[in-house]
C-alpha cells in the first residue's frame, strides 16, 4: 500500500483519512522500509500537508501512543519544541534575526495556571544543543523527572499538574527517530507531536513558529475534536503569545473557528522589547521563573500572565483575556504559583525512590 500511496502523493495527490490511516499503520507497525517511510514523509512535506492527512496522522500515532489517566478537564499546553529539529531550533532561536532567545515561558505558565485552580499537563523533551527546553529547565528548578506513568498520574490528580517528558514514554516516535534525523528537515511527525500528549485533553492551547500554520492546526484540531483550543504565534515568542508585539490567534469554540490579532495594549499590558523578556541557559531561565512566582514585576511576569489567561479562557474559567488576566495575577500574588513548583518539588523528591501505595 505504501509504494502506492508514495506514488499519488508524490504527483500532489491529498489523500483522504482512510488512505491516510493505513499508510501510517504500516510505518507505525514496522511494515515499511526505511527507505519507503523517508519517501513518503518528503513526498508528503513537498505536496503539502493538510488538516485530514495530520489528523489521521495524529490518531494513528494516539492509537499506538501509551497514555496516563488524566482528569477530563486537563488543559495541554503544548509547543513544537517536543519535537525538536534543525529548522524548528533555527525558527525559535531568533527573535527578529536576532540571537536573542525568551525565557520559557511556557514553563511559567504551566505553573501560573495550576496555580489558579487548573489541572495542567505539559509535555516536553531536553533540548539538544544551547536550546533550552521545558525538560532542562524544569529539572534546574528542582523537579525530579524520573517518574513512572503511576506517578504522574498521581502528581496530576494530587497537585493538578504534570509535566510529561518523551524519554518515560515509549512512544512510536521513538522508532522513527533514526529516518528523521538523517532526512534532517520537518516532517508531518512535527506537527504531529504537539497533538498526541499522553494526558489527551480536549482543551488545549498549541503554539506554532510559522504563522501561516495557525489555520491549519486550528482545522485539525477542529477534527480531531477539541472541546476548545487555541492555535498561537506570537511576534517575536513565535509559539507563545506576546507582549512585543501582535499575536496571531486561531480560537476553535463551539465547533467555530475565528481568527483575530491581539497586542499587549488591547488587554492593558504595556508593550515590551524584545530583549525584555530574553532568556538563556536552564539555571538562568529558572532564575527568572523563581523571581516571577515570587513576585516581580515587569515585562517577563506580563508574557506569563497574557499565556496563563489564554489557558484560562480556553479551560472556561475566564470569559476574556482581562479576567484571565486577573486570574493570573491573583494565583502569582497569592502565592498560589509558587506553592505548586514547591509541592512538585517535594512530590517528585520522592518518587522513583520506592514503591508508592496508591489509596486513590
Amino acid at each position: 500500500m505504501i509504494r502506492q500511496l508514495i506514488r499519488r502523493v508524490a504527483n500532489g495527490e491529498n489523500l483522504d483519512q482512510a488512505d491516510m490511516t493505513l499508510v501510517m499503520e504500516e510505518i507505525l507497525e514496522g511494515q515499511a522500509s526505511p527507505p519507503q517511510t523517508a519517501a513518503f514523509l518528503m513526498a508528503l512535506r513537498l505536496k503539502v500537508e493538510t488538516p485530514d492527512e495530520i489528523a489521521a496522522a495524529a490518531q494513528s500515532v494516539a492509537k499506538h501512543f501509551p497514555r496516563i489517566r488524566a482528569p477530563r478537564d486537563v488543559v495541554v499546553l503544548d509547543r513544537d519544541e517536543i519535537n525538536l529539529d534543525e529548522e524548528t531550533v533555527a525558527k525559535t532561536c531568533s527573535l527578529n534575526g536576532a540571537e536573542t532567545r525568551t525565557f520559557n515561558i511556557s514553563t511559567a505558565t504551566a505553573l501560573v495556571a495550576a496555580g489558579g485552580g487548573l489541572t495542567v499537563a505539559k509535555y516536553g523533551a531536553r533540548a539538544e544543543s544551547t536550546f533550552c527546553g521545558s525538560a532542562n529547565v524544569v529539572a534546574s528548578l528542582g523537579v525530579n523527572l524520573d517518574l513512572t506513568h503511576t506517578e504522574v498520574e498521581r502528581g496530576l490528580r494530587q497537585i493538578g499538574l504534570g509535566f510529561l517528558y518523551a524519554n518515560l514514554f515509549h512512544t512510536p516516535l521513538a522508532m522513527l527517530t533514526q529516518v528523521r534525523e538523517e532526512i534532517g528537515v520537518r516532517t508531518i511527525f512535527n506537527l504531529v507531536g504537539p497533538l498526541v500528549n499522553p494526558a489527551g485533553g480536549s482543551r488545549q492551547i498549541l503554539g506554532v513558529y510559522l504563522p501561516e500554520r495557525c489555520a491549519l492546526m486550528a482545522d485539525v484540531l477542529k477534527l480531531l475534536g477539541r472541546e476548545e483550543a487555541m492555535v498561537i504565534y506570537g511576534q517575536d515568542t513565535l509559539d507563545e503569545l506576546s507582549n512585543t508585539g501582535p499575536t496571531l490567534i486561531y480560537h476553535l469554540k463551539n465547533g467555530q473557528i475565528r481568527s483575530y490579532e491581539l497586542n499587549p495594549e488591547d488587554v492593558g499590558l504595556t508593550k515590551a522589547r524584545p530583549e525584555d523578556i530574553s532568556g538563556g541557559g536552564a539555571e538562568g531561565n529558572a532564575a527568572i521563573i523563581r523571581k516571577i512566582l515570587d513576585g516581580e514585576q515587569g515585562p517577563r511576569r506580563d508574557v506569563v500572565m497574557l499565556n496563563a489567561a489564554a489557558a484560562f479562557m480556553v479551560a472556561g474559567a475566564a470569559e476574556d483575556f482581562k479576567q484571565g488576566l486577573e486570574l493570573a495575577g491573583r494565583s502569582i500574588d497569592s502565592g498560589r504559583a509558587r506553592q505548586k513548583l514547591d509541592d512538585l518539588i517535594e512530590f517528585t523528591a520522592n518518587c522513583g525512590v520506592y514503591q508508592h501505595k496508591d489509596v486513590s
